[in-house]
């Protein structure tokens, strides 16, 4: 046997090892470039939607700002900032932007407390509690229309059933959609809503182990003792999460314009003092005045205030807040 073929049988098995490790790379490397494109192609859909749904309007809302656009008119021109220095020396700005500040931190505990005390109902062993929790998120389904539309039959001065009620007991009409009840019929509408909360601070209840609520009976805690220092720790989670939600979602409600008593087309000069939220002054630059971009500059004001807002809330909350499984911990 030649030296040559000697060097070529004692390389042949580091030559087949070789040949079957370039063979598993290439494998792999498919398998991982499958698993990219998998992941692109049934997450494309959402991207889709966010950059042409969210993304591409609220660019395009942030150049109206800098313009005088009216919606119709050719005749617009660049102002660059002078709609953010108009709204910062607007007093009706200000105004409806503390009301709705007031208006989200009156409606958000009460719907909290509200839809826990609900769940906390409706997590017992009671006859029939599968209908009762359908009855109770029933009116969470209803769109913002129709339970507007039906709150304002509910509370008109002349025809509703609310002043039906005391008129029976001899009472004298109110007007409930005017001022000053007019804020009361709005918190009503909101809370009307709270099986939303409900479902969620349901989830949260039956999450909380057992063993600690029957750990806590033997000890000899009472059932509001185990209530505030074991159920409320383990469901803070979820109340931030509300509380989060909540909020964003109280300072963008349109109910104010479906409770408003009928008026012209645009609905915003017969909104009671009250209830004209910062939502509705946005709404009034908008379709009542045609300032498109002062518009477009108090959505984006808001915005920001709504980062702001979340980012202290996370901030302040973050000692109270109890996870099962730390949230920063790297899998």
């Amino acid at each position: 046997m030649t030296v040559h073929q000697v060097t070529s049988v004692t390389d042949r098995p580091g030559a087949a090892y070789a040949g079957r490790a370039q063979a598993t790379g290439r494998r792999r490397i498919s398998m991982t470039a499958r698993r990219h494109r998998a992941f692109y192609l049934f997450t494309s859909p959402w991207i889709l939607g966010f950059l042409l749904l969210t993304v591409t309007p609220m660019a395009y809302a942030l150049w109206l700002s800098f313009t005088t656009f009216d919606g119709i008119s050719p005749n617009w021109r660049y102002v660059g900032l002078g709609n953010y220095r108009e709204l910062l020396s607007d007093p009706v700005t200000w105004d409806a932007l503390g009301r709705a500040g007031l208006f989200a931190v009156t409606s958000v505990p009460l719907s909290i407390v509200a839809g826990l005390a609900l769940a906390v109902l409706v997590n017992r062993p009671l006859k029939a509690r599968g209908l009762f929790r359908t009855l109770l998120y029933l009116p969470a389904v209803v769109p913002p229309v129709g339970a507007g539309i039906a709150f304002k039959l509910l509370f008109d001065q002349n025809s509703g059933a609310a002043n039906g009620a005391l008129t029976f007991f001899g009472i004298d009409a109110v007007g409930w959609l005017a001022d000053p009840y007019a804020r009361y019929v709005l918190l009503m509408a909101v809370l009307w809503g709270a099986g939303n909360v409900m479902i969620i601070s349901l989830a949260g209840l039956q999450d909380v182990p057992r063993e600690l609520h029957e750990a806590a009976r033997i000890d000899g805690a009472s059932a509001w003792r185990t209530f505030r220092s074991i159920t409320v720790p383990l469901l803070s989670p979820v109340l931030l999460f509300q509380t989060v939600t909540g909020m964003i979602a109280s300072v963008q409600t349109i109910m104010p314009l479906l409770l408003a008593p009928l008026g012209d087309t645009s609905g915003i000069t017969t909104i009671p003092q009250p209830n004209y939220l910062y939502m509705m002054h946005v709404f009034a630059q908008y379709f009542a005045l045609g300032r498109y971009g002062y518009a477009s500059a108090l959505l984006w004001v808001l915005f920001v205030l709504i980062l702001i807002a979340t980012g202290l809330i996370f901030k302040f909350a973050s000692g109270a807040v109890f996870y099962n499984v730390d949230p920063e911990a790297k899998k």
